[in-house]
C-alpha cells in the first residue's frame, strides 16, 4: 500500500480517537503519521479538557480540605490562590504528555506538528513554523477534536469573560461566578468553584440541567450544590452580556426575564463545535455540519470512503474512553483487520462535586418504554465506608427487571462514582442482575457493599 503512498494511514489529531487509532494501525505493521497542531501531543483532551479539569478537580478538593460530598464544614479557612491550584495540572499534564509522545514513539508512528489540511482526497498540507509539507496516505482518519463555542457577541478575554478552554491560564479566582449553560462542563466546573466558596450562579435556558441523566440523581446534585450556595437560574436565557468599566471589571448578565448578574467572573459552557475550520474538508469532497461534526457509518467512515473519523468531531457520546475506541476500530476498519462492533452501552462519568457515574437505563425512559421495573438504593451513610470517608450523602441506585430480574441501569453520586460503576457495568454488560448481587461477597469495608445493599432493598420489594 505504500508503494505509491507515504502512509497507509494518516491521523489528524492526537487526542484519545487519533492516538489510538495511530498506535492500532502501528500493531498492525502499518505506517502511520499524526499530525498535531500543537507543539505537544494529546490533543484538546489534555491541552484544556479531560485531564486538566479532572487534575483541578482534585486540587481543588485538596485545598477544600475535604473530599466531602455533603457540603460539610471541614473547608480549609486559607483561599488558595490560582497559579497554586494550576501548578499541579500542569505536573500532570506535562507527565501526561510525555507518556503519550513516548507510546507514540515506541510504536514507530511518524509524529508532525503543524496545521493540516486536505489538498484532495489522499493529499494532506502540513504547515508549521512558516514552512509547510504535503504527504499522501492511502487512509486518513480525521480526530480533530471540538473548542468552545464563543458567547453570542463577546469575545471571551480570559479575566472577566471565559470558556472552559480558558481555566487552564486563569491568574486569578473570582469571588463570584457567572456560569452560562448547565450541561456537563458547565455544572462540574460551577461545583468546583463551589466548593473553594466562590458564590456560583448558573443560568440555563433549560427547565433541568443534565437532562440524560437520572433525575433523582440531578436532584440530589443540585441539593449538594445549593448547599455550597450554587444558585441555579433554569428557564432563563441570556439576552445580552457586557463588562462593566471597573475597577474591578466586573461582568453584566441581563436576561430576557429582565433579572441582572453580576459577576467578577462569568463562565460560558454553552456546546462545543468541531474544529473543522482548518482542515478544507471540501478538497476531499466532505462538508460538516453547523456545528462542525462529520457525519459517519458504523464503521466511522465518511462519504469519501477511505475517509474515516472519529471522537468529538462526530458528536455523541463526546466521551476521552468512547473517542479512544472509535479511534482504535476505525483503523481496523479502514486497514481491514477484524474488529467486533462497539459496545451499545457504554459508562458515563460527570465530574462534579460530587462525581456521578452511570450506565444503562434511567428510569425515566424505562417508565416512557413501560418496562417492569424496581428499584434498589443503598446510601453512603449505611456502608461503613462511606462513614470513614465522611460522606453521608452518597448513594447508588439499581434498576432491575421486576419478572427476570435483569440488572437494567447502575446511577450513582458520591465520593469515588466513576470507580464503583464499574461493578455495576461488568454486571450489566455480561446480563447478569440481581441473583449475583444477593448471592456475593465484597470486601469489608468498602464502597462496593452497596450493591450487595441495594440488591438487598430491591429483593424485600419484590418478596412484597
Amino acid at each position: 500500500m505504500t508503494d505509491s503512498f507515504d502512509y497507509d494511514l494518516l491521523c489528524i489529531g492526537s487526542g484519545p480517537a487519533g492516538q489510538r487509532g495511530a498506535v492500532q494501525a502501528a500493531k498492525l505493521g502499518r505506517s502511520v503519521a499524526l499530525v498535531e497542531r500543537r507543539g505537544t501531543v494529546g490533543g484538546m483532551c489534555l491541552a484544556t479538557g479531560t485531564i486538566p479539569s479532572k487534575t483541578f478537580r482534585e486540587a481543588v478538593l485538596g485545598f477544600a480540605g475535604t473530599h466531602r460530598a455533603d457540603g460539610g464544614s471541614t473547608q480549609s479557612a486559607r483561599r488558595p490562590t490560582a497559579p497554586e491550584l494550576l501548578a499541579r495540572v500542569g505536573e500532570v499534564v506535562a507527565r501526561e504528555g510525555s507518556v503519550i509522545a513516548n507510546q507514540l514513539a515506541r510504536n514507530g508512528v511518524d509524529v508532525m506538528c503543524g496545521v493540516a489540511s486536505f489538498v484532495d482526497p489522499h493529499r494532506i498540507r502540513v504547515e508549521s513554523g512558516g514552512g509547510w509539507r504535503e504527504i499522501t496516505a492511502a487512509n486518513v482518519l480525521i480526530a480533530s477534536g471540538t473548542h468552545a463555542v464563543p458567547p453570542s457577541g463577546i469575545q471571551p478575554d480570559g479575566e472577566t469573560m471565559i470558556s472552559s478552554d480558558d481555566i487552564g491560564a486563569l491568574t486569578r479566582l473570582p469571588r463570584s461566578l457567572a456560569v452560562v449553560g448547565a450541561g456537563v462542563i458547565g455544572i462540574e466546573y460551577a461545583s468546583m468553584f463551589a466548593a473553594l466558596g466562590v458564590e456560583v450562579t448558573v443560568v440555563d435556558r433549560r427547565d433541568r440541567p443534565l437532562e440524560f441523566v437520572d433525575a433523582e440523581i440531578v436532584d440530589e446534585l443540585m441539593h449538594q450544590m445549593r448547599k455550597r450556595n450554587v444558585h441555579f437560574r433554569l428557564g432563563e436565557a441570556v439576552e445580552s452580556v457586557s463588562a462593566s468599566d471597573g475597577p474591578p471589571r466586573r461582568a453584566v448578565l441581563l436576561l430576557e426575564s429582565g433579572k441582572r448578574i453580576v459577576a467578577d467572573m462569568a463562565l460560558f459552557s454553552v456546546g462545543r463545535v468541531g474544529a473543522t475550520e482548518e482542515l478544507a474538508l471540501q478538497n476531499a469532497g466532505l462538508t460538516a455540519d453547523d456545528r462542525g461534526r462529520i457525519t459517519v457509518d458504523g464503521q466511522f467512515r465518511t462519504s469519501v470512503p477511505h475517509i474515516f473519523a472519529a471522537g468529538d468531531i462526530i458528536g455523541y457520546p463526546s466521551l476521552a474512553a468512547t473517542s479512544s475506541e472509535q479511534g482504535r476500530l476505525a483503523a481496523c476498519h479502514a486497514l481491514g483487520a477484524p474488529a467486533a462492533p462497539m459496545a451499545q452501552h457504554f459508562p458515563i462519568g460527570i465530574y462534579a462535586v460530587p462525581e456521578i457515574s452511570m450506565v444503562g437505563a434511567t428510569e425515566q425512559a424505562l417508565t416512557k418504554a413501560k418496562v417492569p421495573y424496581e428499584i434498589g438504593i443503598a446510601r453512603y451513610r449505611e456502608i461503613a465506608r462511606g462513614q470513614i470517608l465522611g460522606d453521608d450523602s452518597g448513594l447508588l441506585k439499581l434498576l432491575f427487571h421486576r419478572e427476570d430480574r435483569r440488572l437494567l441501569g447502575v446511577h450513582i453520586i458520591g465520593t469515588g462514582a466513576t470507580e464503583l460503576l464499574h461493578i455495576g457495568q461488568a454486571i450489566f454488560g455480561l446480563g447478569g442482575g440481581l441473583d449475583y448481587f444477593l448471592s456475593t461477597v465484597f470486601n469489608y469495608p468498602t464502597l462496593a457493599e452497596c450493591y450487595k445493599v441495594a440488591a438487598l432493598n430491591a429483593a424485600n420489594k419484590l418478596a412484597m
